[in-house]
């Protein structure tokens, strides 16, 4: 088994859009015809984050809350510009390592109640 897609439902489907197109490289790609507006973004010919939108930034009482979704980054350059490109975006974000330091940790917000982390090796620990 294996992860297919995560869902972000959130009324700023447009700056969620731009954020993981310009920030994180995904691409937009063929969609069911859904009664409801919405995205689904590619990595790979891989569609792996399905965008909703909705009217309202709370969920729906039936709805469950995932805390955040993660993107490995595969290397420092790739990792130093990803800080650049949301530096130059003005998306708020904070860095920290994980206790051991092997790993960097990165979590972006850029849209209110979506958390986006993107994680490396850390290769100033090696």
């Amino acid at each position: 088994m294996k992860l297919d897609h995560a869902t972000i439902a959130t009324p700023h489907l447009d700056t969620m859009r731009d954020f993981l197109c310009n920030i994180a490289s995904l691409t937009i790609g063929p969609r069911p015809a859904f009664s409801f507006d919405g995205l689904w973004l590619y990595h790979d010919d891989k569609a792996v984050i399905h965008l909703i939108k909705t009217k309202t930034e709370v969920p729906p009482v039936k709805s469950s809350r995932i805390d955040h979704i993660a993107f490995r980054v595969e290397s420092i350059a790739q990792w130093e510009a990803l800080i650049v490109k949301l530096a130059d975006s003005g998306i708020e974000h904070r860095t920290t390592a994980l206790p051991d330091n092997s790993e960097l940790q990165l979590f972006a917000i850029p849209v209110p109640g979506v958390v986006i982390e993107f994680v490396t090796v850390n290769t100033a620990s090696a």
